[in-house]
């Protein structure tokens, strides 16, 4: 079995809440028991063996942040394109999917992941190539929502598109110089968004295939921002939308 680190208190109490298959948790011996009891309990309720080891052993096994908790978990699976649909219709919901074209900085993936579960995103699709895929950064910093969110990750983006939009799927790129408003998105529609990669972009290819492309106005002197921000500000539009006060 494949395995890889999950590290932080928030992670590994999400990973066991959702069911993830854990091997192993290892915890610093300086940790104090009454911090992490929920985790312990967790832990031994699903039968998974306890470590105590000191913080020299932790930072070999993971780098990073790790608040002295490392857990052994199985590799991340990815879903398929039918997953994202099927969540969406289990749910009585019209899909709504996040399409990242070329996302490289984990930190900006696990951002993107958060805000996705906080906003009822279906899914998540990324490419397999030239792009951060479901690391332990990505994990930590999504606070344990890549527990909930399912993320596929294909071979070729624009199929991907054409296959999206054969299933009646409005895919809406962003660009800075597009003539639409992103207050213009409507929540009633079946949509996919794309966020294109931290320096370049949409792709070409990607952006020609999308059905039309929407800004993010902007007052300031600034001409863009972080992509796990352009995309919280995108998904929250369509969550208002869909979700208006009152009801």
């Amino acid at each position: 079995m494949n395995e890889e680190w999950l590290i932080g208190k928030n992670p590994i109490t999400e990973a066991f809440r959702s069911g993830r298959a854990i091997n192993k948790l290892f915890i610093g011996d300086y940790v104090n028991p009454n911090s992490i009891d929920e985790i312990q309990k967790l832990a031994r309720k699903q039968g998974v063996q306890i470590k105590r080891v000191p913080k020299q052993k932790l930072d070999q096994l993971a780098s990073g942040k790790h608040q002295g908790l490392v857990a052994a978990v199985a590799a991340y699976d990815y879903a398929t394109i039918d997953d994202l649909f099927a969540r969406a219709e289990e749910k009585g919901e019209l899909p709504f999917f996040m399409l990242l074209d070329g996302i490289e900085d984990p930190h900006n993936l696990g951002s993107i992941l958060r805000t996705a579960d906080a906003t009822g995103v279906h899914g998540v699709i990324i490419p397999k190539n030239r792009a951060v895929g479901l690391t332990s950064v990505v994990a930590k910093t999504s606070a344990g929502a890549i527990e909930y969110v399912p993320v596929a990750r294909v071979t070729n983006m624009a199929q991907t598109i054409e296959e999206l939009k054969s299933r009646h799927v409005w895919v809406i790129g962003t660009d800075m110089d597009a003539d639409k408003d992103y207050r213009e998105l409507e929540g009633d529609l079946a949509l996919a968004l794309v966020i294109g990669n931290e320096g370049k972009g949409i792709s070409r290819l990607v952006r020609d295939k999308c059905d039309w492309t929407v800004n993010l106005a902007m007052k300031g002197q600034v001409s863009s921002l972080n992509a796990s921000v352009a995309s919280g500000v995108l998904m929250y539009e369509v969550f208002r939308k869909r979700s208006p006060l009152g009801d």
